[in-house]
């Protein structure tokens, strides 16, 4: 058993997922967002507010695996730097609390989730919600967050079962 803590950086509106799994099972404990609004233009202030909320998060859930999602370059460059400055206030609070952290691109992310990394927003949604067997569907950035920890339940699965087959090779070699 293991709890993960997706997040889906913003400087605006941090998304965050937490979910459980148990074996290849996976069951959702909490998701929201960390809204730095009352901020105002105070960039500094904003990145407080993250690592605080994140760093209550991990007090509140005590996740064992910590997932974010990578910076996206697109046509804005400072707004490319500013999301990369919150992903950093994210994972400072991470490793703070002794965390390793696994950072996935979003095509990554939504090939787990969707099964095409050319997925829309309301896709992700869509699929979070099923895939959790959610009540309703999350706000957007909730819902990216919990894809982030999703993709990466799935991906630890994988190592582990590469791990797996890779000793039961060298075994089988050595019997």
């Amino acid at each position: 058993m293991s709890i993960i803590l997706g997040i889906d950086p913003g400087s605006r509106l941090t998304g965050y997922g937490v979910i459980e799994r148990k074996g290849r099972h996976f069951n959702y404990l909490g998701s929201g967002c960390i809204k730095t609004l009352t901020a105002g233009d105070n960039h500094p202030q904003r990145l407080q507010i993250i690592f605080a909320g994140v760093s209550e998060l991990i007090t509140q859930f005590k996740p064992d695996m910590f997932a974010i999602e990578q910076v996206f370059m697109g046509l804005n460059p400072g707004g490319a730097l500013k999301l990369g400055q919150a992903r950093g206030a994210a994972i400072v609070a991470a490793t703070n609390n002794g965390l390793p952290v696994a950072e996935y691109s979003a095509r990554q992310i939504k090939q787990a989730v969707v099964g095409t990394g050319a997925a829309d927003k309301e896709q992700v949604q869509h699929m979070v919600t099923s895939f959790l067997k959610l009540p309703a569907t999350p706000q957007a950035d909730a819902a990216d967050a919990l894809a982030v920890a999703i993709c990466h339940g799935h991906s630890n699965d994988m190592l582990i079962k590469m791990s797996g087959k890779a000793s039961k090779t060298v075994r089988g070699r050595l019997r």
